[in-house]
């Protein structure tokens, strides 16, 4: 019975996707701008965990495809986030701990390095501090993702146009004496401290430190801070006529699966799903964006047991305190979205990336 089940759940999602691509399918497939957005940590149980929370909904539902992609890394069955993040990055497998390079610690382009070099506009935006593994995957060429000060001095190898989250003391506190704030001025970015101030910077390029070390969690002050990075990042990235790519990050979901912290998790899924919400409606207004929610892997083995789609209570259990190998979730949204429905490795997720671009 229950192989019957699952089968006939593979067939209702494949009529599903052959119907969506002859409602989605556009003439013009090829999109201007491509925003990835990363909920790290975030496999199926997080997102549905979050859904209950929420009382049976999310954004995250009005996705046009989906897919799934295999995470393993280089040297282990299980990932890290520098290792899957830099599969996301660069499209290519490499060591867990390692950043922007490949299994040999060679450097290689990132998708923000590639569309910078084609002139188009590059943002990043998170909820932890700008030198994670995570953002670091996109901008830095490190052998380790604790290099934390070597990756904020990669920053300054780039033109990246808005990076906004934490993580300051690793630019103006740094043993080797060196003011990289004061770089990133003498390089035209206005540096905003706070969301006001990020709020406040219409164009020209921003470095946005909301936090000195990693932000506090949703529910410990942060609040809608990353709701207003995302808004203040396209209003900026936007302007460039050729287009832009932007990294959202939700970096704290895979912080509570580390702590097998349910309310942590549904509280940061429920706040990330909200930017995926204003993400939609602008590449709807838009047209020309496409938008891609993923995640790293998943964090914390987690198990729903038992809930309310009425009240929002969620009930848990976890596995482990660390990260597990399923296959993770990839939602898509506009044009070129088809591309992503089927399974594949995390490192065509660049290949396609980079394609619907036309960054080759």
């Amino acid at each position: 019975m229950k192989i019957s089940v699952f089968f006939t759940c593979l067939i209702l999602l494949s009529g599903f996707c052959c119907y969506s691509q002859n409602i989605f399918k556009r003439e013009n497939n090829s999109p201007k701008n491509v925003i990835l957005m990363i909920g790290d940590g975030m496999g199926t149980s997080q997102i549905y965990a979050g859904m209950v929370a929420n009382k049976n909904t999310l954004n995250l539902e009005r996705a046009q495809f989906i897919g799934f992609h295999k995470n393993q890394s280089a040297d282990s069955f299980i990932t890290d986030s520098a290792a899957g993040a830099t599969a996301l990055s660069i499209g290519k497998k490499t060591k867990n701990s390692a950043v922007g390079v490949d299994a040999d610690g060679k450097p290689q382009m990132t998708i923000l390095e590639a569309a910078e070099k084609k002139g188009l506009a590059t943002g990043m935006v998170v909820t932890c501090s700008m030198t994670h593994a995570t953002p670091a995957s996109f901008i830095a060429h490190q052998p380790y993702r604790g290099l934390t000060q070597e990756i904020a001095a990669d920053f300054l190898k780039t033109d990246i146009d808005v990076f906004i989250g934490g993580g300051r003391n690793d630019f103006d506190k740094r043993k080797d004496g060196l003011n990289l704030i004061d770089s990133l001025k003498a390089h035209d970015y206005q540096i905003a401290g706070s969301i006001l101030e990020v709020q406040k910077i219409k164009s020209g390029k921003m470095a946005g430190f909301l936090a000195d070390k990693e932000p506090p969690r949703f529910s410990a002050g942060r609040a809608d801070q990353l709701s207003k990075s995302a808004d203040a990042a396209i209003d900026i990235l936007k302007q460039n006529k050729k287009g832009f790519f932007l990294m959202v990050e939700g970096s704290q979901i895979d912080w509570g699966g580390h702590t097998n912290n349910l309310k942590y998790i549904t509280e940061e899924v429920v706040d990330f799903d909200k930017v995926i919400g204003q993400v939609f409606d602008f590449a709807q207004k838009d047209g020309n964006t496409l938008v891609i929610i993923t995640a790293d892997h998943e964090t914390g083995g987690l198990s729903i047991r038992g809930g309310s789609t009425k009240t929002g209570e969620i009930k848990g259990s976890f596995s482990t305190k660390k990260h597990t190998g399923v296959m993770i979730p990839v939602f898509a949204f506009g044009p070129g979205a088809e591309a992503f429905a089927g399974i594949y490795e995390n490192t065509a997720i660049f290949d396609k990336m980079i394609e619907a671009l036309r960054l080759k």
